[in-house]
């Protein structure tokens, strides 16, 4: 199903739609250019998931957790890392286990630990503007806006 937004605020509604729905154990593969609206859509999908805390790029950590929500969500960014090896180097499987949502930013660089993902793909458009698609997630079926 694929979405057009118009601005930072329609992205994060977007994410935030995403959230109220996204069961636990979750994981969704984001692919899209830098700047094209994917921590925009992670600020929305933590407050779909109830999540208090101020939510940022973990571009310098590899992960951030928020884990005040009714599930915990867990936001990658996988831009540094070469391969999935990588990935589990640093404790993928531990994260998974733990049945909160994973955000992955970057998840073609570790596309072979991304089997069953739900993908997220983000076009920028125009300045404001993103055609957003998502595929996989049987959850999706229950998504509008």
């Amino acid at each position: 199903m694929t979405f057009q937004t118009t601005s930072p605020e329609q992205t994060e509604a977007l994410g935030a739609a995403v959230g109220a729905l996204v069961p636990g154990g979750t994981v969704l593969a984001y692919r899209g250019d830098l700047g094209a609206g994917k921590t925009a859509f992670t600020r929305g999908l933590a407050r779909g998931l109830g999540c208090r805390e101020t939510v940022t790029s973990p571009t310098y950590t590899i992960v951030n957790e928020y884990i005040t929500g009714r599930l915990p969500l867990f936001h990658f960014d996988m831009y540094r890392l070469t391969s999935a090896e990588d990935l589990w180097d640093i404790g993928w499987e531990d994260y998974l286990d733990r049945g909160g949502v994973c955000a992955v930013e970057w998840s073609e660089n570790v596309s072979a630990a991304m089997a069953g993902a739900t993908t997220v793909t983000f076009e920028k458009l125009g300045e404001n503007t993103r055609r957003i698609t998502l595929e996989g997630g049987d959850f999706l079926a229950d998504l509008s806006l």
